[in-house]
């Protein structure tokens, strides 16, 4: 299934602002579901983790109508990097015990987001290509 830019970087935008306001406000249910206990240490990070996301999300909110350019191939670059880094790291945290099986969705859907996100990309650069 080809993904445009658009509808990727719109599911990012949304999939960003829910994840932003579930570990901004309720960061103990996505550490229940990780399996990893609430602290005031882990409540601390899980917020400026929110704002990271709020962010992210209004960068590729507002970036859905860019045509392909440099700034939208960094934007999805580093992007992708930081998908498929935290998939790696997810994993390694359930390998070594540090986080429960709850934390295989999240290394799902970062995975899943890192490869859309590079189809997206060679599409618009194949796409580019043929109408030069």
């Amino acid at each position: 299934m080809q993904l445009r830019f658009k509808t990727l970087a719109l599911l990012t935008a949304w999939l960003c602002f829910a994840l932003a306001l579930t570990w901004g406000v309720r960061p103990e249910w996505m550490l229940w579901l990780w399996s990893v206990e609430y602290s005031s240490a882990t409540g601390l990070v899980a917020r400026r983790n929110a704002a990271l996301l709020l962010a992210i999300g209004v960068m590729f909110y507002r970036a859905r109508h860019a045509p392909p350019s440099a700034t939208r191939r960094a934007m999805t670059g580093g992007f992708i990097v930081g998908c498929l880094i935290l998939a790696v790291l997810g994993f390694g945290e359930w390998i070594n015990g540090n986080a429960g099986p709850g934390i295989l969705l999240a290394m799902a859907t970062e995975t899943v987001l890192g490869l859309a996100f590079i189809q997206a990309h060679r599409s618009s650069v194949t796409q580019t290509q043929a109408s030069t």
